[in-house]
C-alpha cells in the first residue's frame, strides 16, 4: 500500500499502521483509512488512466523485477526475489504457485503433462522477446473489480488490497481477462490509450493469456474445491503449448 501511495497518493486507501499481535506472534494486522465505497463496477476511462499512471511513473529501486518483501494474493505468499529478467522472475513465481496449488488441490496429471513444454517453450517464446523493450512497473497484483471502487466522500476512484511487486505492466491486465472479474474489452482499450502495448505487439494477445493463467492458478489454489479454475488454466496452458511447440533460442539474463 505504501509503495502505491508514493506513486499515486490519491488512488489508494491510505495505510495507517501494521504489526504483529502481542499475544499471538503468528497473527498480524493491518490498519488502513476507512472510506465509504460504492459497490459497483468502476468506469474504465478514469480508472485505466490512473492504473497506467501507476505503471508508468513507478520506478523499481534497483531496476529489477520483484519486491523487497513477500506479498500475498489472498493468503498465497508470492515469490518476489529480485531478478534482472522478467522471464526469470515470472517463471520462478509461476513454479512457486504451482507447488502451492499441488499442495492445496492435489496433483493433476493433465496439468503436470503440460508443465515441461510450458516452461521450456511457451514462457521463453512469449517473454524473452520483451527483454530490452519493457521496464519494471509497480503493479497492484490483484486488480479485479472487487478491489476498486468509488469513494463517496469525494467521488474519487480508489484501489485497495494489493499484492504488489515490480513486473511487466501488462501482467496487471492478465487478471482482467477472466469474465468473472468483469473487465470488458473497453478497459483494455482505455488502458492502452495511456500505455501502449509492448513490442512485439503481435504477441500481445497470447501474453495476456499467459498472464491470466497465473491468476487462474491463484484462484485454483485459493478455492481448490471449485474445479473450474483448474480446468480453465489447463485449457489455456494447452492452447499455448500447442501453438508454440518449438524451442526458442536466445540468451536469458538471470
Amino acid at each position: 500500500m505504501e509503495a502505491i501511495q508514493k506513486v499515486t497518493p490519491d488512488f489508494i486507501a491510505a495505510p495507517i499502521t501494521q504489526g504483529t499481535m502481542k499475544d499471538q506472534p503468528n497473527c498480524h494486522f493491518y490498519l488502513g483509512q476507512y472510506l465509504p465505497i460504492v459497490d459497483e463496477l468502476v468506469e474504465p476511462t478514469s480508472f485505466c488512466e490512473q492504473i497506467a499512471r501507476l505503471h508508468k511513473n513507478s520506478v523499481s529501486p534497483n531496476n529489477k523485477y520483484g519486491f523487497h518483501t513477500v506479498t500475498f494474493n489472498g493468503d498465497l505468499p508470492q515469490k518476489n526475489d529480485y531478478s534482472e529478467s522478467w522471464e526469470s522472475f515470472f517463471a520462478a513465481g509461476f513454479r512457486h504457485m504451482l507447488a502451492i496449488n499441488t499442495e492445496r488441490a492435489g496433483p493433476s496429471e493433465a496439468l503436470e503433462a503440460l508443465v515441461p513444454a510450458f516452461f521450456e517453450k511457451v514462457i521463453p517464446r512469449l517473454l524473452r522477446p520483451l527483454e530490452g523493450n519493457i521496464k519494471p512497473s509497480l503493479v497492484h497484483g490483484d486488480m479485479w473489480c472487487g478491489n476498486a471502487g468509488l469513494n463517496t466522500l469525494d467521488d474519487e476512484l480508489v484501489i485497495f488490497d494489493p499484492g504488489c511487486f515490480y513486473a511487466h505492466n501488462e501482467y496487471e491486465l492478465g487478471n482482467w481477462r477472466p469474465e468473472r472479474n468483469k473487465f470488458s474489452k473497453a478497459y483494455f482499450n482505455a488502458y492502452h490509450v495511456h500505455f501502449p502495448k509492448a513490442s512485439p505487439e503481435e504477441d500481445y494477445e497470447d501474453r495476456i493469456v499467459l498472464y491470466s493463467i497465473r491468476f487462474n492458478l491463484h484462484a485454483a489454489s485459493l478455492f481448490p474445491t471449485v474445479l473450474g479454475f483448474r480446468v480453465s488454466l489447463i485449457q489455456d496452458m494447452k492452447y499455448l503449448v500447442e501453438k508454440y511447440p518449438e524451442e526458442f533460442s536466445s540468451e536469458i539474463r538471470n
